[in-house]
């Protein structure tokens, strides 16, 4: 189960730094990543990370802005977001697994003009 965190409100070019920890013992460290869907559209990729961290990638939108880096703790991971835009405004949610087969409840993020 992943529990995401640390969405809000905020104005645009501010920050806001969202969290995501999977519950449950596991000795495996999964790929984990973050994906986020606005009213009317379909859901789209974020940014991702690897279990060992070794490899990140980043949607075009994020580049430059968004930061995805694994927690201290084991399958945690964290998207610090900055400069953010209204068009960022989403719920975001945070994935985990090869495939993608767990999935957090989602964060609302809202950026206002």
């Amino acid at each position: 189960q992943l529990q995401a965190s640390g969405g809000g409100l905020v104005q645009a070019g501010g920050s806001l730094r969202l969290s995501c920890a999977a519950s449950g013992r596991t000795s495996t460290n999964y790929r984990m990543g973050w994906f986020r869907q606005a009213p009317g559209k379909e859901r789209e990729f974020v940014a991702a990370v690897t279990g060992n961290g070794g490899s990140i990638d980043y949607a075009d939108f994020a580049k430059g802005r968004f930061t995805i880096a694994r927690g201290n703790v084991k399958n945690t991971v964290n998207l610090q977001m900055n400069s953010l835009e209204p068009e960022d405004t989403a719920v975001y949610y945070c994935a985990a697994g090869d495939g993608y087969e767990y999935w957090g409840q989602g964060t609302q993020v809202t950026v206002s003009s």
